[in-house]
């Protein structure tokens, strides 16, 4: 089969979560047990970090990611979902997948995959475990899924465990609460091995130490060290504030990582923190967290998808639009316009994220080419019932192109909403 084929075949074969939402989750781990024996266990091959959490968990898994690269070593990615190429999922040191290695894990396992039948997500898992043994890496950072306890990468048996946040989505599977969600997250903590939790709650920190307590692993949470433990970590004012708090997960992460004193680290220290967390975007490749895609007028895109996640990117869209407005507002008598390119997908908590968006945007409603997308004529009327004024367009492109074709060098337009909008929306800037 060609590339195309082999990816046709993993779409139409194993259900993919992102193209069909819940009727492809398949949890618990007996699929991923089966899978990794088959494939001669891969994941045992090389010390791992695993980490959940209900937003920023791909941010901080690249921060990590980059920081272990800097410290010389050579390290396997695994996130989800992508946003333009499948390959974003499995990197090394930066560098996606080789078409050739997709097309060769399918082929030869496609007997095993037809009659085990896995999940796309438990499929492409062990491309990616068995591509990180055969590339000989050194170590690899893991991004769950969904949840914990019965995501199929709960496998593995890592040197950390990493939790970022507790927020309420995928309430279909993972529960109702912050503490049900909390608990199922909290089943990534495994015996004797250390955690970190990025942003405690007084609802959920003492699930995660209960936990940890009953698997004897030592705890941290990350938002509650001193000043003086946080006083290398390295910072960017040109981030969203929300990724300040993933930086801060990652680097006490790093620091607990540290402090277990593997030979294999010997390299990884402040110096090499400083240099991953710099560069961490081009060092790993992570794209649509804050990523800025023109200068006139502003482009910004952002892949926050639920309340929880979006509520960390608003003050900072809100604070920039007010900066801009000030900025042009001295040497003009034309403020600057915000304008939101914005779609979601079924099963997020809508009402409350359009409660959270800025009225006196002008709002570009769109649907990104999923089954899973909330139509643009839905979006628009919800909307106007929060107050948001805008128009509808019937696909990313036209929804972006409309909005910069109505902004002057001024103005601010935002891209958001979900994953896919983000990932139609990147093309159209790279391309010039």
């Amino acid at each position: 089969m060609s590339y195309e084929e082999t990816l046709a075949y993993l779409y139409a074969s194993q259900p993919a979560f992102h193209q069909i939402g819940a009727a492809a989750y398949k949890p618990g781990l007996d699929n991923a047990i089966a899978l990794m024996n088959h494939l001669g266990n891969p994941q045992t091959a090389y010390p791992t970090i695993h980490i959940a959490g209900t937003n920023g968990k791909g941010s901080t898994s690249h921060l990590i990611a980059a920081a272990l690269q800097e410290a010389g070593l050579r390290v396997g990615l695994y996130t989800s979902p992508h946003l333009v190429d499948f390959r974003e999922r499995i990197r090394v040191n930066g560098q996606m997948i080789p078409e050739e290695a997709v097309v060769r894990y399918v082929n030869d396992n496609r007997a095993f995959l037809d009659a085990l039948k896995p999940s796309f997500f438990e499929s492409t898992m062990g491309m990616a475990f068995a591509f990180f043994k055969t590339a000989q890496v050194d170590i690899a950072v893991i991004e769950v899924g969904l949840g914990g306890r019965l995501d199929s990468t709960n496998i593995i048996t890592p040197w950390l465990s990493v939790i970022t946040n507790i927020g309420l989505d995928h309430t279909e599977f993972l529960g109702n609460t912050l503490p049900e969600i909390a608990a199922e997250k909290a089943g990534i903590i495994k015996p004797h091995v250390p955690c970190v939790i990025g942003e405690s709650d007084p609802l959920t920190a003492p699930v995660f130490s209960a936990r940890a307590a009953a698997v004897e692993s030592p705890i941290t949470f990350a938002d509650k060290q001193p000043s003086e433990a946080l006083k290398n970590m390295p910072t960017s004012a040109e981030e969203g504030a929300y990724q300040q708090k993933n930086r801060r997960t990652a680097y006490v992460a790093l620091q607990v990582l540290m402090q277990q004193k593997h030979p294999e680290l010997a390299l990884l220290n402040e110096e090499a923190i400083a240099r991953g967390f710099a560069h961490f975007m081009s060092l790993t490749g992570l794209r649509g967290r804050w990523e800025t895609l023109s200068m006139e007028p502003l482009v910004i895109c952002d892949t926050g998808h639920n309340a929880h996640g979006i509520r960390t990117y608003v003050d900072s869209l809100r604070q920039l639009h007010d900066d801009r407005s000030a900025l042009y507002n001295a040497s003009q008598s034309d403020n600057s316009f915000l304008r939101i390119v914005f779609g979601m997908v079924q099963d997020k908590d809508v009402n409350e994220v359009l409660t959270l968006l800025p009225r006196e945007a002008v709002y570009y409603w769109t649907q990104a080419h999923t089954h899973r997308a909330i139509p643009a004529e839905e979006m628009h009327r919800m909307g106007l019932a929060h107050g948001l004024i805008g128009q509808t367009y019937a696909s990313v492109e036209e929804a972006v192109t409309v909005a910069l074709e109505a902004s002057s060098p001024r103005d601010i337009v935002f891209i958001g909403g979900s994953n896919y909008v983000v990932g139609e929306a990147l093309p159209l800037f790279d391309k010039k």
